[in-house]
């Protein structure tokens, strides 16, 4: 579904001559898994996603998605993904259903498929009891299922969740996170980036954890239990993340 190989992504830079946000970095992942991409604030997972979603070039590397070259295939590959993050950006003055209709004709959804789409959307993700009320009215956690069934309509395969419970109450943050498993039981291809451990542990398949735009471990939590003998997956990380502090001070 995803493969990505030895991606790299650098910049100009005046000081250092060249900046490199990502490097060579390769992983998979596959229709109905979770995959948790982890790592501090300038990582590179921002920048992966990115890649992944068109928005950026890579310098170098190979990425597809369902079998869409990200570069050379950047139009057919922006209809294989539903995008969400912390930052809902969604139209005040349309009312929800309003707002995922407007998605979906941008999207060329037959109106008859379009409208079926969203009845089972606004079903399933219980908000028929907002579906008429002004996005300005509405809470965060009812602005992100919304900006949810938005990256939902076009039923794409794969689904980018970048930091998509920041800033939420547990309430709202939980909607999400039981979202998230509905769409891999239907065999969606969920990447999911977070700085919440427990939310990583509850519900990623795979992880790839990032550091300084490096790949420092890729796996099962089950796996990258056992090859570092630890269970708990925040000291896994913390430690991961300061020996290569270490190393590289």
């Amino acid at each position: 579904m995803i493969h990505v190989r030895k991606l790299v992504k650098s910049y100009p830079d005046l000081q250092k001559g060249q900046f490199i946000a990502v490097d060579q970095v390769s992983f998979d992942a596959m229709p109905g898994q979770i995959f948790g991409l982890l790592g501090p604030n300038g990582a590179g997972k921002t920048t992966v996603l990115r890649i992944l979603s068109t928005v950026l070039k890579p310098t170098s590397g190979k990425v597809t998605i369902n079998g869409f070259d990200v570069v050379e295939h950047d139009e057919q590959v922006r209809r294989q993904i539903g995008f969400v993050s912390t930052n809902t950006g969604i139209y005040d003055r349309m009312s929800g259903w309003e707002l995922v209709e407007f998605f979906g004709q941008l999207y060329g959804v037959p109106i008859e498929l379009l409208h079926n789409r969203m009845e089972t959307l606004f079903e399933r993700f219980q908000m028929n009891s907002f579906r008429e009320v002004p996005c300005s009215h509405m809470s965060t956690g009812m602005k992100q299922k919304v900006s949810i069934a938005r990256a939902m309509i076009h039923d794409p395969p794969v689904l980018v969740f970048d930091e998509a419970t920041s800033g939420l109450d547990i309430m709202a943050a939980r909607e999400v996170l039981s979202t998230v498993e509905q769409l891999a039981q239907l065999g969606k291809c969920v990447i999911f980036s977070s700085h919440i451990m427990s939310e990583v542990k509850r519900i990623c398949d795979r992880l790839a954890i990032m550091h300084e735009g490096k790949m420092l471990a890729y796996g099962s939590p089950d796996e990258l239990a056992k090859e570092f003998n630890e269970e708990d997956l925040e000291e896994l990380f913390y430690g991961l993340l300061s020996a290569r502090v270490k190393a590289t001070s």
